[in-house]
């Protein structure tokens, strides 16, 4: 009778030491903590199989929050994201083999196996008896510092000899060119196609409007060496109006004028690494452009605007002493501007505009805190004209140069750029003409607000040439202000104001430039975008009848690879 009652009591008794063994189990083994991806490396395929716990490193936990953790090996504590954008949904080819499809086109480096793994043999010749090849243990010995499996270990999900593939950076930008690699080289390449309205394209004080249409294509290839580098930027564009113009009354014989447009800027960037402190750069660079209307510099009773071509290189040494960097640079430019055809029929030469200009430019920057660099930057040149005087009879030939000091910084990437201040002279070989000198700014800064909001400052100075009578030269400076907004990954809007001047000196004339514009950007896909621009542009001249301004509306497409 004792017999039914005890095992009654052990059967009542089996569930209670089941739910106490659940509650010792849920303590001895953590969780995943709430809001963690459940997602594991576990489940990251590998040819042949998966790969096994043991061999994942540790690591933090990943600034993105759809990238996929191990929730039994990640930390608890996360790093700031401050700074850094939002990106939905899995990175590409994110889930794919070693050889699995990569649609960003990114290159896969072989990873090496880890120290002490199984390396194949290779495979014998014919007739050769077969290789015997012992045959691993089932079982893991027990180990307290064992992080991973022995190499003669078999664990479910493992691949002997067969590292895993190394994880590709997250896309930052989803809608970005992936470019194609030719050879070691990522080319992207893009075209833009515009159509649109300007109310004053010559920029007459009285305005007359035309239709346009504007053609800009870009390339660009990067080398992918390990050392070495090349780069090649080619961008340029052509604007093509319907209308013809003739120049106001009172100019010599009015008739319609072209004033189609072309610009082109490209450079060819090589670097060198000699060693590790010391490297060789050089530049090729092209510009091909033509004077602004309304510029004085204009010729009267033109049929269309005279371009100029700058063609020149650079060759220079940098080197590093620990901290501190001093790079030399030789540099060497031609400008050439074509022969101008009038309305008469006549043709006028500009070989007093050509010149040639000789110079080099010198730095010191020393490294205080990991992105903080003061420098200190020394350049001097001389121009050399082809003809000793100018129409007018002034002697154009110059030395210059300037000198300034500033520093380059990168705070948290939040703020990255550069900044200095400084000064510019120029000294000319006609005494009628007085040096022309000035305050020096320039800057460039780029500013992450928000993850979804940039703000970039561009300001440059330079000494222009002028064809003024008893004008030395030209002093321009510009500032630009241009703030970047994401509304979504696929809808950003852009907004820039530029104001400039442009000091006639020894000449009361002085002009002031003003340029707004705002811009949409709608992707498609990463191969198709559609813009749409409005500008409005004013110069404001001290000059009796020489303020001007125009607005400017276009819509076009964008192709890009």
């Amino acid at each position: 009778m004792r017999t039914g009652p005890a095992t009654g009591r052990r059967n009542r008794a089996s569930p209670l030491r089941a739910v106490s063994a659940c509650l010792w189990l849920s303590v001895l083994v953590p969780l995943p903590a709430a809001g963690q991806a459940l997602t594991s490396d576990l489940l990251r395929p590998v040819p042949g199989g998966f790969v096994a716990p043991q061999n994942l490193p540790l690591r933090r936990t990943p600034d993105l929050p759809d990238e996929p953790t191990d929730a039994l090996r990640t930390s608890a504590i996360a790093p700031s994201r401050i700074g850094q954008s939002i990106i939905y949904g899995n990175p590409a080819a994110y889930g794919a083999s070693e050889s699995g499809f990569d649609s960003l086109n990114r290159r896969r480096k072989k990873p090496k196996p880890y120290p002490g793994a199984f390396k194949p043999k290779p495979s014998p010749g014919p007739g050769s008896p077969p290789p015997i090849v012992p045959t691993p243990p089932l079982s893991i010995p027990p180990s307290s510092k064992a992080n991973k499996p022995p190499v003669s270990a078999s664990i479910a999900g493992t691949v002997v000899g067969q590292p895993a593939r190394k994880r590709l950076k997250p896309d930052l930008d989803p809608y970005g060119p992936t470019g194609v690699y030719i050879g070691s080289f990522l080319v992207k390449s893009a075209v833009e196609v515009y159509g649109g309205y300007d109310n004053n394209p010559a920029r007459f004080v009285q305005p007359m409007g035309s239709s346009f249409y504007k053609i800009a294509p870009e390339f660009l290839a990067a080398s992918d060496w390990s050392r070495h580098s090349v780069v090649v930027d080619l961008r340029g564009s052509f604007t093509g109006y319907g209308n013809t113009f003739p120049f106001p009354a009172g100019q010599v014989s009015p008739a319609p004028v072209n004033i189609d447009r072309i610009d082109f800027t490209g450079k060819i960037d090589g670097r060198i690494d000699a060693s590790r402190d010391t490297r060789i750069n050089t530049e090729a660079r092209l510009r091909v452009g033509a004077d602004n209307p309304g510029s004085p510099n204009i010729q009267a009773g033109l049929t269309k605007f005279p371009l100029y071509t700058v063609v020149g290189g650079t060759f220079g040494v940098e080197q590093d002493f620990n901290r501190l960097q001093i790079k030399l640079d030789g540099l060497i430019d031609r400008t050439e501007y074509q022969d101008s055809h009038l309305t008469d029929g006549s043709v006028t030469t500009n070989a007093d505009r050509n010149f040639n200009q000789y110079g080099g430019v010198g730095r010191a920057s020393y490294e205080v805190l990991p992105g903080l660099r003061p420098f200190v930057e020394i350049q001097g040149d001389t121009r050399v004209h082809d003809l000793p005087a100018d129409r007018f009879g002034y002697l154009r030939d110059s030395n210059g140069g300037y000198i300034k000091a500033g520093t380059t910084f990168e705070f948290t990437r939040l703020l990255i750029g550069e900044a200095s201040i400084g000064y510019a002279a120029r000294s000319y070989t006609d005494p009628r003409l007085e040096n022309l000198k000035g305050l020096l700014t320039s800057a460039s800064l780029v500013w992450a607000a928000t993850p979804l909001t940039t703000a970039k400052f561009v300001s440059i100075t330079s000494i222009d040439e002028t064809t003024i009578p008893g004008v030395p030269g030209v002093l321009t400076r510009t500032y630009t202000f241009e703030v970047d907004h994401d509304f979504r990954r696929w809808l950003t809007a852009i907004g820039k104001f530029t104001y400039g001047t442009q000091d006639y000196q020894e000449n009361f004339r002085f002009d002031k430039i003003y340029s707004i514009s705002g811009d949409l950007v709608y992707k498609l896909n990463r191969e198709v975008q559609i813009k749409a621009q409005v500008r409005r542009d004013i110069l404001d001249s001290n000059v009796p009848g020489s303020s001007t301004a125009s607005t400017v509306v276009m819509l076009g497409v964008r192709l890009q690879r």
